[in-house]
């Protein structure tokens, strides 16, 4: 059996390190244009640059987004656009649109183009359409069942790859074409702008009682009529690797570092443990379950692979996320106890005496103090627990807390941590 690819997402320049260090085997970005994600970080020229090299240093690879629906007036920008993307070389570009597609293979045809689930591939016969034309790899519909896939890949080249996401939120629309966010706001999901309606409260208004509000039950549990659950198949590794899926992938293009760091590690181990034995997989299934319910997300599913979806597939008394964890931030730079970058003699006699084991470098995500319980996250899969000593800001300061987001601070810990490793709280 092939091992497949583990494809995450990354937001920005930090979470596509994230990515790169916690396990993935290749990275999907998207530039400040012609993505599906237009209210994510997203990444400049320069910053796509830096991501692709830093990647490339440690053997993994870089996919680039241009999967909106082209209208006529993006098809003079996106020309410009291919053009730069052909100097920074990424492994491949995700494509939905033909027109696009057509400006891909035409001027950077060295260039890997992979076809987008917004395309609505769902047959055997799509995928060996888009091969004929030159594309190396589909990802499939989310609507398709294993059995459907396993159908696929008997059908198509041998040297043609399936992409099938395996985790994260699910669409209420067809692979992903919905419009009630244009109709609403006037923002398409097709161009990179939704809003997502389909997470919004709903009530009924009958005609002849314009204005008045009419709650809706659904066996009493609430009004969220289009709130699914997110996918998680982290239970069905064998069944993916058997029904001939070459990368799995990772939705959230619009999620923390934390949550592509716990996801990445996860899937990473689990595919790991499957490639040494059934067994090792099978002993180790506590372990997963518990790190994906640390990372946020909405109850879970196994989608449409194993048969339509039903009642059970969505949420109805709520729209809000779990998460267990909170994101703290992740290690910079790591010096040795009694040897601070920033603090002056006294601050390092106070940390001296705090016993603190090194001081860990990290941008702030959310506020947590001097004294916490906190957990050092490892790439490796070895999560350790660890008490905030002491905490400084940047002139050196000795403070009891960091408050402001995106705060430099150093912590001194009582245990061992690593450039790259990630802190996080348990709720």
């Amino acid at each position: 059996m092939k091992k497949p690819e583990l494809l995450v997402p990354a937001s920005g320049l930090e979470v596509l390190k994230t990515g790169v260090i916690f396990g993935a085997d290749a990275v999907y970005i998207g530039g400040e244009v012609y993505g599906l994600r237009a209210k994510a970080k997203n990444f400049s020229m320069e910053e796509m640059a830096e991501g692709i090299a830093f990647a490339h240093v440690r053997g993994v690879k870089v996919y680039v987004t241009a999967n909106i629906l082209a209208h006529n007036e993006d098809l003079q920008g996106a020309r410009a656009y291919f053009r730069e993307l052909k100097d920074l070389k990424p492994d491949a570009l995700i494509i939905a649109d033909p027109g696009m597609f057509t400006l891909a293979r035409e001027i950077c045809p060295e260039i890997d183009v992979h076809i987008s689930t917004q395309a609505n591939n769902t047959n055997y016969l799509t995928y060996r359409f888009w091969y004929e034309q030159g594309a190396k790899r589909v990802v499939s519909a989310r609507e398709l069942s294993l059995r459907e896939i396993r159908e696929i890949r008997e059908h198509i080249p041998k040297d043609m790859e399936i992409e099938s996401f395996v985790h994260g939120a699910m669409c209420i629309s067809y692979s992903g074409r919905c419009l009630l966010s244009s109709y609403f706001t006037g923002r398409s999901a097709n161009r990179g702008a939704c809003t997502h309606p389909c997470r919004w409260k709903y009530a009924l208004v009958e005609e002849t009682r314009p204005g008045e509000y009419l709650p809706v039950f659904e066996n009493d549990r609430g009004t969220f009529l289009f709130n699914s659950k997110d996918l998680n198949m982290i239970e069905y590794i064998p069944e993916l690797v058997e029904a001939g899926i070459d990368s799995f992938k990772i939705e959230g293009r619009m999620k923390t570092a934390l949550y592509v760091a716990t996801v990445a590690r996860t899937y990473r181990r689990a595919i790991d443990d499957y490639f040494t034995s059934e067994e090792k997989y099978r002993a180790n299934m506590d372990w997963y379950r518990a790190e994906i319910g640390k990372c946020t997300y909405r109850k879970f599913t196994t989608g449409f692979y194993f048969g339509k979806a039903d009642e059970t597939t969505q949420i109805y008394d709520e729209s809000t996320y779990v998460s267990e964890a909170v994101y703290l931030g992740t290690v910079s730079e790591v010096t040795a106890a009694g040897k601070p970058r920033l603090a002056d003699d006294a601050a390092a006699k106070e940390m001296q005496d705090a016993q603190a084991v090194c001081r860990a470098r990290i941008e702030q995500r959310n506020k947590f103090c001097v004294g916490d319980e906190i957990e050092i996250m490892k790439p490796g899969g070895e999560n350790v627990p660890v008490k905030v000593l002491a905490m400084y800001d940047e002139e050196g300061n000795a403070v009891e807390s960091c408050p402001h987001p995106k705060q430099v601070i150093e912590v001194a810990l009582s245990a061992e941590a690593e450039a790259g490793d990630i802190l996080r709280k348990e709720k």
